[in-house]
């Protein structure tokens, strides 16, 4: 195997279709003042990813205080054996969603991987949408 890869700059409409296709991620956001990372699982939804997480969590306790938390969220795929695959990244607005019939959709789309109530959905608007693609090199 050929040890030298070369790094690509994804597109916004690449990055998010990738996103997409990946059932999990990190959402990251400010606690204390300091930045804080969580696991949880996803879905695009009209071009926002949608999260779901218990209401008493950091998360929802930061969005729900802040009616313009900025937040960040990445997903990726790496094989760590081939050394290729992609990552993603997005930072934008996050918001519970507080209408019912929205709320009720998304809880039914999205079931949280950990036992919890996962009484709380947020969603992020994607303002700036940044992804990489590691690929083997193709020069000589």
């Amino acid at each position: 195997m050929h040890d030298r890869r070369m790094l690509e700059e994804l597109p916004r409409q690449e990055a998010l279709r990738l996103l997409a296709s990946v059932p999990m991620g990190r959402v990251v956001f400010t606690q204390r003042a300091l930045p804080a990372i969580r696991p949880v699982n996803h879905i695009l939804d009209g071009g926002e990813v949608v999260i779901r997480t218990n209401l008493s969590s950091s998360v929802a306790t930061t969005v729900g205080h802040q009616p313009e938390a900025v937040v960040a969220y990445e997903a990726d795929d790496i094989d760590t054996d081939s050394r290729t695959g992609w990552s993603v990244v997005i930072t934008g607005v996050a918001r519970l969603v507080r209408d019912p019939l929205d709320r009720a959709r998304y809880e039914s789309l999205l079931r949280p991987w950990v036992e919890n109530r996962g009484d709380c959905v947020l969603r992020i608007r994607p303002d700036i949408a940044t992804g990489f693609r590691v690929t083997p090199y193709q020069g000589n």
